[in-house]
């Protein structure tokens, strides 16, 4: 085995012991830039093999999850299923006054929860009442998390990130930088839409999660379990359902599936799903 086929097998090795994501084969380039990039951001001063034994030994593992984990996202994204959310889950679970629970699985920077906390802000502007909803956005990666509770994000004028039944304007402050090289400008998403929302770190790979049975009315897992391997998939999309509501809607991504949990759970749009039942484990 050659040195640079070992260092890339080490660094699978790692990072699923650490995650569970698993990097298929045609992830050779990446795996070099990244390990490269983190050995000059850590001022590490030996080889990438021996930044890989400090890193299994405990060192730099922070760092190191976070170089390796993927993060690619933008507000609304799948557009589809905050529709769903607005028109369909929202003003029924409204009726009842009731606190409504949601969990964004895979935070990345942010823009997924702000989404959701916007669709919930309109829901409630369109039934002239006030709607009791909070938000868990969790992630592995620190930084992103970081990112995502600092709120700050670049923006142009002509994105077609944004639904057309939501302006933006209406949930970020005015700019706080403009690029005078572009359109672009900084936008901050404002208190209210970050009072919605709790950021922590979690695992998806970890045993257990640290929610009670039932807690969430909606659950939001989508275009991260691609990153797992099928038999893993599996294990967190029922550790998950656990904490999903008899009645509650899983969202998963559009190139994502349900697997075995078709058994408990009923289709009723592109890639949205009620529970019906609970798993007898």
């Amino acid at each position: 085995m050659d040195d640079t086929l070992h260092l890339h097998e080490k660094v699978k090795e790692l990072l699923y012991s650490f995650t569970g994501i698993t990097l298929t084969e045609n992830k050779d380039i990446m795996i070099s830039n990244r390990l490269h990039k983190l050995k000059r951001n850590a001022s590490f001063q030996g080889s990438l093999d021996e930044l890989l034994d400090a890193i299994k030994e405990g060192n730099y593992k922070t760092e190191f999850i976070n170089a390796f984990t993927t993060n690619k996202t933008h507000f609304f994204r799948e557009e589809f299923h905050f529709t769903d959310l607005k028109n369909r889950v929202l003003p029924e679970l409204s009726k009842n006054n009731q606190e409504i629970k949601l969990y964004c699985s895979a935070s990345s920077t942010g823009e997924e929860p702000y989404s959701m906390a916007m669709t919930i802000l309109e829901t409630q502007e369109e039934l002239g009442k006030k709607i009791n909803a909070s938000i868990i956005a969790t992630d592995i990666d620190t930084n992103v998390l970081q990112y995502a509770a600092n709120g700050i994000y670049r923006y142009s004028k002509s994105s077609k990130e944004f639904p057309s039944w939501l302006k933006p304007q209406k949930y970020f402050k005015k700019r706080v930088e403009k690029n005078l090289a572009s359109e672009e400008v900084l936008i901050k998403v404002k208190e209210e839409l970050q009072r919605m929302i709790k950021f922590q770190v979690m695992n998806l790979n970890d045993d257990n999660y640290p929610f009670a049975k039932n807690q969430f009315d909606v659950i939001f897992c989508r275009n991260v379990l691609i990153y797992f391997s099928s038999e893993d998939q599996e294990k967190i999309l029922f550790k998950l359902f656990r904490h999903l509501k008899i009645g509650g809607t899983l969202y998963i991504g559009h190139s994502e599936s349900p697997g075995k949990l078709e058994a408990y759970v009923k289709r009723i749009g592109q890639n949205i799903f009620i529970k019906e039942k609970e798993i007898s484990w």
